[in-house]
C-alpha cells in the first residue's frame, strides 16, 4: 500500500457496565432489567498506536453525533463503522481534505455514476444503474466505480434542504462469507486498489484490540463500586496505563531489529507489559531516588519487555506494517 496519508484514524466505542443503582443518571440501553452504562467513544491513531482522543458519554449516545469532521481530519483517514454511517457526514469529511472508508449500509442502493474498473467479470455499462441491479451480474468478480450518494443538511431557517455528492464504491468478493463485501471511500484508485481499500479496512481490528486490552488486562469493565466519581477516576486510569503501554510498546519496537518489529504484536504485548509492570515500577522509583537501583529488577523488566512480549509466529504481519510499505 502507498503511505499517501499522514495517519489512519478508527473511530469506535465500547459500553461499561455500571452498579445497577446509578441508572437513572448512566441508564442502559436495551436492557430486560435495571442497567446502568457508559459508552467509551475513542479515536485511536494507527501511527502512534494508541488513542487519540477520548470522550465519556451516556450509552444511549448515538456512536455518529459523537464525530464531528473539522481541520483536524485534513490528510487523515478515518475508519468506522456502520455506527458512524452518514453520508453528510462523508462529505464534511472530503470538505475538510480528508479520507474516509466505510462498509456501505445494506439499505443503500446507490446510482452508478461511472465504472472505474471491473475485474474478471463481463463489462457493464454502469452508468445511471443501481447497485442492486449490478451485484448479480458481477460473477464473483472486484468492482471498482463511482456512485451518487444522497443527503440532507441540517435544518436551517426552518427548512432542510438535500444535496448529493459523487464517490467511491468498492465490491470486493469475500469467500469466506460467500456475498460481496462493500466499501464507500473517497480515496482514488491511484491511491488505493479495490483489494487494497478492503485490506485497509480489516485495520479497523486494531480498535477492538484497544478495547479488548483495557477490559482484559487493565481492568476497565470491572466497577462494582456505586460512586460516579470513583469509576471516573478508574476508567481514567485504565486509559492512562494502555498510553504508557503503548508508548513503551513504541520504544520496544523501534529498537527492535527490523525483522522482530511486526513480532511485538497488540495481542501478545499487554501480557508481558503487567508482567514487567511491578520492576518498570522499582526502575521508576530508583529514577526519581526513592530506592536504589537494582540491576537484577533492571534485567527482568527487560526481559519481559524485549523476549518475552515477541510473538513465536514469526511469519503473522502486522496490519500497520502493510499499509506503510
Amino acid at each position: 500500500m502507498k503511505a499517501f496519508a499522514q495517519d489512519v484514524l478508527i473511530k469506535g466505542s465500547s459500553i461499561v457496565r455500571l452498579h445497577a443503582s446509578l441508572a437513572t443518571k448512566f441508564p442502559a440501553t436495551r436492557s430486560r432489567k435495571v442497567a446502568a452504562g457508559l459508552k467509551i467513544d475513542t479515536l485511536v491513531s494507527v501511527c502512534a498506536n494508541g488513542p487519540r482522543s477520548v470522550a465519556l458519554v451516556g450509552e444511549r449516545t448515538a456512536d455518529v453525533k459523537t464525530l464531528r469532521p473539522g481541520p483536524w481530519i485534513k490528510g487523515r483517514i478515518l475508519l468506522a463503522d456502520l455506527g458512524y454511517y452518514s453520508h453528510r457526514l462523508f462529505a464534511k469529511i472530503a470538505e475538510h481534505g480528508g479520507f474516509f472508508v466505510s462498509r456501505l449500509k445494506e439499505n443503500v442502493d446507490p446510482t452508478f455514476v461511472r465504472s472505474l474498473k471491473v475485474h474478471r467479470g463481463r463489462a457493464i455499462d454502469l452508468e445511471g444503474m443501481r447497485l442492486s441491479e449490478v451485484l448479480a451480474r458481477l460473477d464473483r468478480g472486484v468492482l471498482d466505480a463511482e456512485v451518487e450518494l444522497s443527503y440532507k443538511h441540517r435544518v436551517y431557517a426552518g427548512t432542510r434542504s438535500s444535496d448529493t455528492f459523487v464517490c467511491r464504491l468498492v465490491a470486493v468478493w469475500n469467500e469466506e462469507a460467500r456475498r460481496y463485501h462493500l466499501y464507500v471511500t473517497n480515496i482514488s484508485p491511484e491511491q488505493l486498489g479495490a483489494e487494497e481499500v478492503a485490506q485497509l479496512y480489516s485495520m479497523r481490528q486494531e480498535i477492538e484490540l484497544t478495547f479488548k486490552e483495557l477490559k482484559s488486562s487493565y481492568a476497565l469493565d470491572k466497577f462494582k463500586t456505586k460512586n460516579e466519581h470513583a469509576i471516573k477516576a478508574l476508567i481514567l486510569a485504565a486509559l492512562l496505563t494502555l498510553v504508557a503501554s503503548r508508548r513503551l510498546h513504541n520504544l520496544v519496537r523501534e529498537r527492535a531489529h527490523e525483522e522482530l518489529r511486526a513480532r511485538y504484536t497488540q495481542l501478545r504485548w499487554p501480557k508481558a507489559f503487567r508482567a514487567a509492570s511491578s520492576f518498570l515500577l522499582i526502575d521508576m522509583m530508583a529514577a526519581l531516588g526513592r530506592r536504589p537501583w537494582s540491576r537484577e529488577d533492571h534485567e527482568m523488566a527487560r526481559e519481559f519487555l524485549t523476549k518475552q512480549a515477541l510473538d513465536p509466529h514469526v511469519n503473522r504481519h502486522w496490519s500497520r506494517e502493510v499499509f506503510s510499505r
